[in-house]
């Protein structure tokens, strides 16, 4: 079954590289706009970047070459607020996510549908509702929550390719703004990206064209993370949280009605 897989997805990279070359403008067009608003904003980047993705290369190549160009991206956050970064929840982050970064790899190479988007989309909507609600304190939020968490955002990562606005209320709840929580969300995610593409690679989820599209994009991913970071040091505090929880609430949306 792997064997198939790997052959299937080698014949259909094949026959994607040439839409590739005709519609590469825009492809950097929304890889460079969906990494400005990942670093301004902390996430949104793959409802922007992923379509254009599947609709040049198809959902099982787009998913694995999409996980190559954010990993690039992430990483450039990670440079650009690199003293920001909370270490302590970055830790805790990876402790759970790393093995189900693992499981969920696996999964999406078996999975035709995951029926995931729409409790994604409630959870989001109900998270900043309950947000405003003050529900949710920074004084009743511990790191170690962090590694559960890590653990269901990895599942749906691998699986759906991006599950980015469902981290966000929780490093809003434990107080990290800005920079602080673009540059700790970004490196945890980096090392998930990791043990995802590893996964992938190893079951014959990835072939050379997919590493080769991905990298191709990551200096367009970098572009955009310093032009974010430029917008996101002259943000207040509260307009950057309002883009932030804008954003959820319209993902959330978004996630119920597709």
């Amino acid at each position: 079954m792997r064997l198939a897989f790997s052959k299937s997805s080698a014949i259909l990279s094949r026959q994607r590289i040439i839409p590739l070359i005709d519609h590469w403008l825009i492809l950097v067009t929304a890889a460079f706009f969906a990494s400005t608003v990942a670093a301004i904003a902390g996430t949104g980047g793959g409802i922007i970047l992923l379509p254009v993705l599947v609709g040049v290369f198809g959902i099982r190549d787009a998913v694995p070459i999409y996980a190559v160009a954010q990993l690039v991206g992430n990483l450039s956050r990670v440079a650009f607020n690199r003293p920001l970064i909370d270490y302590k929840v970055v830790v805790w982050f990876i402790l759970g996510a790393i093995p189900f970064a693992v499981f969920g790899s696996w999964l999406f190479t078996r999975l035709p549908d995951t029926g995931l988007l729409k409790v994604l989309g409630i959870f989001l909507v109900g998270s900043v509702i309950l947000r405003r609600a003050h529900l949710s304190r920074r004084t009743r939020f511990h790191p170690r929550w962090f590694a559960p968490i890590g653990g269901v955002f990895s599942i749906v990562s691998a699986i759906v390719g991006s599950a980015g606005p469902f981290l966000a209320p929780f490093y809003l709840s434990y107080g990290l703004t800005k920079g602080a929580f673009i540059g700790t969300e970004a490196l945890g995610t980096a090392i998930m990206h990791v043990a995802k593409l590893s996964t992938y690679q190893s079951l014959g989820a990835m072939n050379l064209s997919m590493w080769i599209a991905g990298i191709l994009l990551g200096p367009i991913m970098v572009a955009g993370s310093f032009a974010g970071k430029k917008i996101l040091d002259r943000l207040p505090v509260q307009v950057f949280l309002i883009i932030v929880e804008t954003a959820i609430v319209g993902f959330g949306i978004w996630f119920l009605i597709k």
